[in-house]
C-alpha cells in the first residue's frame, strides 16, 4: 500500500468513527504498525486536518476536513459514475441535476488519469420503466425530512379510499416504478409507508417531530426486522 493510499484509508476510519479511537484500534484497521500511525497522523497535521488527541488517549477528525487532489480506485470511480447515472435517469429534476453536478465538482478536482476514468467509464444504465409520477413535489419530501418538519397528508390508498394523516417523515426509498415515503403516523400511531403517487397533497407544518430522523429509522428497521439496507415495501 502505498503511503497516499494509507493517509486516504486513515482520513476514511476517522471519519467513521464519532467518538475519539485509539491508535492501537487505528493501527490495526488499517493495518500498519503503531509508530507508523503516528507518523501518518502527524503527516495529515501538517496538512490542515483537524485531528484532535494523542497517545495513550485517542484521535477524532473534526469534520470539514478534505484532501486534495481526489484519490479513487477504479472501482470506486465506476460506483460514483454508475450511481450518478441512475440518479439522473430515475429521480426528479432537482436530483438529476445535483447529481451532475456533483460529479462535475469530483471530476474538477481528480487527477488527470483518473478524470479520464471517469470520462470513459463504460457502465451504462440502460432503460427501464418510466419514472414514477409523483402527485406533490418529491423536493417538498426531501426537504421536510432534512428539517424533521411534520407533514400534513392527503393520502389514498389501493382502492382509492381517501385519509388525511399527520406523519413525521423520515426517509424516501427510490424503486424504478415507485418512490415511497417512510414516516411515524399519528392517526395510527405507528410506522406507515407512502406511496408517493397516491398522496394528493403534502402541507409542510412548522412543528419538528419530537425525535431526530435518524432515530426513527433505527426505530423503524428494528420494527420491521431489517438489518443493514433498508427494505420497505409500498404504500399503506
Amino acid at each position: 500500500m502505498s503511503r497516499s493510499e494509507r493517509l486516504f484509508d486513515l482520513l476514511h476510519v476517522l471519519r467513521s468513527h464519532r467518538r475519539p479511537i485509539s491508535g492501537k484500534k487505528l493501527a490495526d484497521e488499517i493495518g500498519v504498525s503503531i509508530r507508523t500511525l503516528y507518523r501518518d497522523i502527524a503527516s495529515l497535521q501538517a496538512l490542515g486536518a483537524a485531528i484532535e488527541g494523542e497517545a495513550g488517549v485517542g484521535y477524532v477528525l473534526k469534520p470539514g476536513f478534505l484532501l486534495p487532489p481526489l484519490m479513487f480506485t477504479p472501482e470506486e470511480i465506476e460506483a460514483l459514475v454508475l450511481g450518478s447515472r441512475w440518479v439522473a435517469g430515475r429521480t426528479d429534476d432537482p436530483l438529476r441535476d445535483a447529481a451532475r453536478s456533483a460529479l462535475a465538482r469530483i471530476a474538477a478536482v481528480l487527477p488527470a488519469n483518473l478524470r479520464d476514468e471517469l470520462d470513459t467509464s463504460a457502465l451504462l444504465i440502460g432503460p427501464g420503466v418510466e419514472v414514477p409520477t409523483d402527485g406533490v413535489d418529491p423536493e417538498l419530501l426531501r426537504r421536510a425530512i432534512r428539517t424533521e418538519r411534520k407533514l400534513a397528508l392527503v393520502y389514498r390508498d389501493g382502492s382509492g379510499a381517501a385519509s388525511e394523516r399527520i406523519i413525521w417523515p423520515f426517509a424516501l426509498a427510490f424503486f424504478d416504478n415507485v418512490r415511497v415515503l417512510l414516516g411515524w403516523c399519528e392517526l395510527r400511531q405507528g410506522f406507515r409507508h407512502f406511496r408517493s403517487d397516491r398522496i394528493v397533497s403534502a402541507t409542510p407544518i412548522e412543528t419538528r417531530y419530537p425525535k431526530h430522523r435518524q432515530a426513527l429509522l433505527k426505530e423503524w428497521r428494528e420494527a420491521e426486522g431489517i438489518i443493514g439496507t433498508s427494505k420497505p415495501t409500498a404504500g399503506n
